[in-house]
């Protein structure tokens, strides 16, 4: 037995709106260890639904709708669920006069169009929608196949999943084992070199490794199906420490880590401050510091010296060094980093100047060429430069700037811990 989402509304094939719901949804079936093969995404028309239908009960036990439950013309799912298995509607006096209450408690009357909320498929059970008008059913309309239907509104959904979805199918014998998993996370090692060296786990059923591409990081899953979380754990352990033994310094956090909170972490253990200098990332990397609870305690703020005279005037950078070398250089890195880094009076200082596009390149100094310089507690001062690529665009430059420039920190101060 598995189960399929489909999502019904034009909009979403429009991209106008964004598909959270399947996400939530896939996510939810792993808890309850049902397995989860497809996702469909169909417009509001009868024919293409009933074609998806179609195909979906000749693969899938549990067909998990959301969307096209609101009383406008375009909202279709229900009655075309029905027509689908050729079952009549009918109307429910209780979800009529649960609408009526919603809308006498916000001092309106109800509109004649919500009574098609009220239909449902004869032999079908409502499911309740606390937070809105729109209803949903659970059906089983002929041996084998159950049907599940929801608003597309992800807190209506959310909140009639878990009220009353989850519980039904607890009662069919669901949520004895669950599959949890760890998502590892890497930087600084492209996707096929981290899958060379782990191919060896690749063949595990249970654990079972699979390797994900991010952006600007890779991602290994590692699942296990289990009765419980703990059990889970232990399975996942093993294998997981294997990977980290592999991947080195390339392994920064699991799951929700960021790599900014690792390196708030490790600059609390170490009870060391941060401040940052930024040209092109025009910020960037202050907002993903200060993103984290309580980075107050270890970050201290960030100069934003986009213009020369800023680097000069704030920053104490030469100007006949910027004259001679240019603000993209390995020179004016590491005085812009050693210059916050005095200016704001922290044990380290990180600073980022490149040239983000699409524009502002020489044959010398191409889009995506970008500076790093860091500012250590031992008043030492270095600077990286890396190579992004113009074809990346200029937001995803910036956005990989101010990632390597955490990565580089985090790397330090771990170096730092271990020689200490």
């Amino acid at each position: 037995m598995s189960a399929e989402v489909i999502c019904i509304g034009t909009e979403l094939l429009l991209g106008d709106i964004l598909n959270t719901n399947c996400q939530y949804l896939a996510r939810e079936l792993a808890d309850l260890g049902i397995p989860h093969y497809y996702q469909t995404v169909v417009g509001d028309n009868v024919e293409r639904i009933h074609q998806v239908i179609a195909i979906a009960i000749k693969r899938s036990s549990i067909l998990i709708f959301t969307g096209g439950l609101g009383p406008t013309p375009d909202d279709l799912t229900t009655e075309t669920i029905a027509s689908f298995f050729n079952t009549p509607l009918q109307e429910e006096a209780a979800i009529i006069k649960d609408i009526e209450d919603k809308f006498a408690s916000v001092g309106r009357i109800m509109s004649p169009s919500n009574r098609k909320q009220a239909l449902i498929p004869q032999g079908a059970t409502t499911l309740p929608n606390p937070m809105g008008t729109a209803p949903g059913i659970i059906w089983q309309p002929q041996v084998g196949i159950t049907i599940m239907t929801f608003p597309g509104v992800p807190a209506e959904m959310y909140r009639m999943w878990q009220d009353t979805a989850v519980p039904f199918l607890k009662s069919q014998g669901w949520g004895k084992e669950s599959i949890y998993s760890e998502m590892m996370r890497f930087r600084g090692i492209g996707e096929s070199a981290l899958a060379e060296k782990v191919a060896h786990l690749f063949d595990s059923q249970n654990p079972t490794v699979a390797p994900y591409a991010g952006q600007g990081e890779v991602r290994l899953r590692v699942a296990a199906k289990a009765s419980s979380p703990a059990e889970a754990s232990a399975m996942i352990e093993p294998i997981a420490t294997k990977i980290k033994q592999i991947a080195g310094l390339d392994y920064f956090g699991s799951n929700e880590e960021t790599l900014a909170a690792v390196v708030g972490k490790l600059l609390t253990n170490a009870q060391q401050t941060l401040s940052v200098a930024e040209s092109c990332t025009g910020g960037g990397l202050g907002a993903m510091l200060t993103e984290i609870p309580g980075s107050s305690s270890y970050f201290f703020g960030g100069v934003i010296a986009y213009a020369n005279q800023v680097k000069q005037a704030l920053l104490n950078v030469n100007s006949q060094d910027l004259a001679k070398y240019g603000a993209v250089s390995d020179t004016v890195a590491q005085q812009m980093a050693v210059g916050v880094k005095q200016r704001l009076q922290t044990d380290w200082g990180i600073s980022i100047t490149g040239i983000a596009g699409p524009g502002g390149n020489t044959p010398d100094k191409p889009v995506g060429l970008v500076y790093i310089g860091v500012a250590t507690p031992e008043n030492e001062s270095f600077s990286y430069d890396y190579r992004f690529g113009h074809q990346r665009g200029r937001e995803l430059v910036r956005y990989l700037s101010s990632c390597t420039a955490l990565d580089l920190l985090r790397r330090k101060l771990i170096k730092g811990s271990l020689s200490g």
